[in-house]
């Protein structure tokens, strides 16, 4: 166990340190280019994207509500996910299930889904099929409502 702990310690100080760095950069970028060291960040400088800012953050928390608002509803898909997830959180399930919803390869996605059902358990068999037909339905359903 201590050595878990000491590599999810190390994790975090290796990321920390990347982000320190990043950080370090782009001040260094900003004193020697002044305003214009946003063309280094920013690919569309002269776009609408500070008009359209927020507005991915806005469809993210509909999407979010929307999924909630399924997942605790009497469908007959909702009411399977809710039985197999049995005790793990229905709002982190949601939330994860939002994030996946960005991937835009369908095969990719159902992968995701199946991992989120799944819970990080290696399922083998016909619980992996169950499961996997699970997932196809969820995102059927899903992709009816979004």
């Amino acid at each position: 166990m201590p050595n878990k702990r000491e590599t999810h310690c190390n994790n975090q100080v290796d990321t920390f340190a990347e982000a320190l760095a990043t950080a370090r950069q782009m001040q260094q970028n900003w004193l020697t280019y002044g305003v214009d060291f946003v063309n280094i960040y920013v690919e569309d400088v002269e776009g609408d994207w500070l008009e359209t800012w927020g507005h991915d953050e806005i469809l993210g928390n509909f999407h979010l509500d929307t999924i909630k608002e399924f997942l605790v509803s009497n469908d007959s898909v909702a009411v399977k996910v809710r039985e197999h997830l049995g005790e793990r959180s229905l709002f982190d399930f949601a939330v994860n299930l939002e994030e996946s919803w960005r991937i835009s390869e369908v095969d990719d996605r159902l992968s995701v889904v199946k991992n989120l059902l799944a819970g990080g358990e290696n399922i083998i068999d016909t619980a992996h099929i169950r499961l996997v037909e699970l997932a196809n339905s969820l995102l059927v359903k899903l992709e009816d409502i979004l």
